[in-house]
């Protein structure tokens, strides 16, 4: 064989080898192609095998028939173009690897992205969540902060359960409830505030310590709750009252303050009610303030009792100190009450108020409390008394002062007993008092009681006809008496 044939059948085989690995690649890259291009690319690969495939039906004829054609040339043209097929192949298979590896990599970046999206929702869905809690707590905090506030402004017990109910309605979303008072003496459960019902129905709950739903929740203090009315008469025997109102679900919820039963609140709704832990808690806090409500008004109230009967237990003893200086001198019986009723009668027309006006009558009323330190010798004489009897009979102011003084209640009533014995012009006594420095309610009361002294009969004298009483006050005006107190009290037809 000559040296040009043998050089043309080994670039004829190496064109060959290259087809083969350019083959091998594109078979290889035909399995990662994407879809969009591998219908073509296979259409390319089984191109160069049928290629391969006639060089190599070619080298072989050339092989085994002496004299076939083939020339340097032609085996120098297959193997440059076998050699750019595998180059290109070998830069499409490179590139195909490098969309795989991108696309494994987009794969996972997307698998990752969807990933942290979920966790992103979750957080928004937690974030939104924590939100929503966070305002209802608001919500709460604000409800508990205007039921504090009618609490502790209002001791109106109605007008704070009317809040509270309004407030319970609103932030529990439930459609009716009502509070049930404790009444200590009877032990029922009776009918205090309610809103939501359609009817009166509510208005004549009673229910006993211990029976039916709400007796049982302020006996064994805890709620009870119902889940179906209808079907719940022996639980919920007050099922007529409710008229037509077709409620379902019920909560009996006990209020306690300082560990006693106050009552009971009732919740009415249409719909299962809810039985998540923050709604209960919330339910709980609520009942907690009806309970303080309660309690705030129930000590007002017994406390505004007890000082009203207090009170009238001073008057009563006042007014049994008054009879029992009058018990001593039969002559002066019912002078006390007139004499106060007249000064009472004259503060009003000098604008003295309410309240001091109570401690100008209690003062009248006790104006001559010292003579009981008076012997009946001196206070019982018939007769003109000597010098030291009149200086002890003086003394009766300085004893009521003495008597009285003790007594913080008694204090603003201490002007009367202690100056109404004062003249305006400074002889009177005990301590010769002059003009303004009298106090007001003592000149008042000393015309009053000179008035009536002069128009009833004393052991002492007869009683004087009004004109002449007249006259003698109206004398005595700038002296005795202030002036202008006896000008309104001679305008006065006693």
């Amino acid at each position: 064989m000559t040296q040009p044939l043998m050089l043309s059948n080994l670039l004829l085989v190496a064109a060959i080898t290259v087809m083969l690995a350019s083959v091998y690649l594109s078979f290889r890259a035909g399995a990662v192609m994407p879809e969009s291009m591998a219908g073509r690319w296979k259409t390319l690969s089984w191109l160069a095998t049928v290629f391969i495939a006639g060089c190599a039906l070619y080298l072989a004829a050339r092989i085994r028939i002496p004299g076939f054609p083939i020339d340097l040339p032609a085996s120098v043209i297959l193997l440059c173009g076998a050699a750019l097929v595998f180059l290109v192949m070998k830069t499409a298979s490179t590139a195909i690897n490098r969309i795989k590896d991108a696309d494994m990599n987009l794969g996972q970046a997307n698998e990752t992205l969807r990933h942290q999206n979920v966790v992103l929702e979750q957080e928004i869905k937690a974030r939104r969540d924590a939100e929503a809690q966070s305002k209802s707590r608001l919500q709460h905090l604000a409800t508990l902060h205007a039921i504090d506030t009618v609490i502790t402004s209002s001791l109106d017990l109605r007008v704070t359960l009317k809040v509270f109910l309004d407030q319970l309605i609103s932030q529990l979303q439930v459609h009716a409830a009502a509070v049930l008072l404790l009444n200590r003496h009877t032990m029922v459960l009776e009918y205090e505030a309610g809103t939501g019902f359609s009817g009166h129905g509510m208005h004549k709950s009673r229910e006993r310590l211990g029976e039916g739903s709400a007796g049982r929740a302020a006996m064994e203090r805890r709620i009870v709750r119902i889940e179906n009315l209808a079907e719940a008469e022996d639980m919920f025997e007050r099922l007529h009252l409710l008229d037509d109102d077709k409620f379902s679900s019920y909560f009996a919820v006990p209020l306690t303050a300082k560990g006693q039963v106050k009552g009971v609140l009732e919740i009415f709704h249409r719909s299962p009610l809810p039985n998540a832990p923050e709604w209960l808690d919330f339910l709980e806090a609520l009942s907690v303030q009806a309970a303080i409500a309660i309690d705030n008004a129930t000590l007002f109230n017994d406390l505004q009792r007890t000082n009203a009967e207090l009170v009238l237990a001073y008057d009563t003893t006042i007014e049994g100190w008054s009879k029992a200086l009058e018990l001593r001198d039969q002559e002066t019986e019912g002078h006390t009450q007139r004499v106060t009723e007249m000064t009472v009668r004259m503060a009003r027309i000098f604008g003295m108020g309410e309240e001091e006006i109570v401690h100008v009558r209690r003062g009248a009323l006790l104006h001559d409390i010292g003579k009981m330190a008076i012997s009946d010798r001196i206070l019982l004489n018939d007769g003109p008394l000597t010098p030291d009897e009149q200086r002890l009979m003086r003394q009766h102011p300085v004893y009521a002062f003495e008597m009285l003084s003790p007594i913080t209640y008694l204090h603003p009533a201490l002007v009367i007993p202690y100056c109404h014995h004062e003249r305006w012009d400074g002889t009177g006594y005990p301590r010769g008092l002059k003009g303004q420095q009298i106090p007001l309610a003592a000149r008042i009361f000393a015309v009053a009681d000179n008035w009536d002294a002069l128009v009833s009969n004393r052991r002492y004298h007869q009683a004087w006809s009004k004109e002449k009483v007249r006259a003698h006050i109206e004398s005595l005006s700038g002296t005795h008496f202030d002036p202008k107190v006896v000008e309104a009290f001679l305008n006065i037809d006693w």
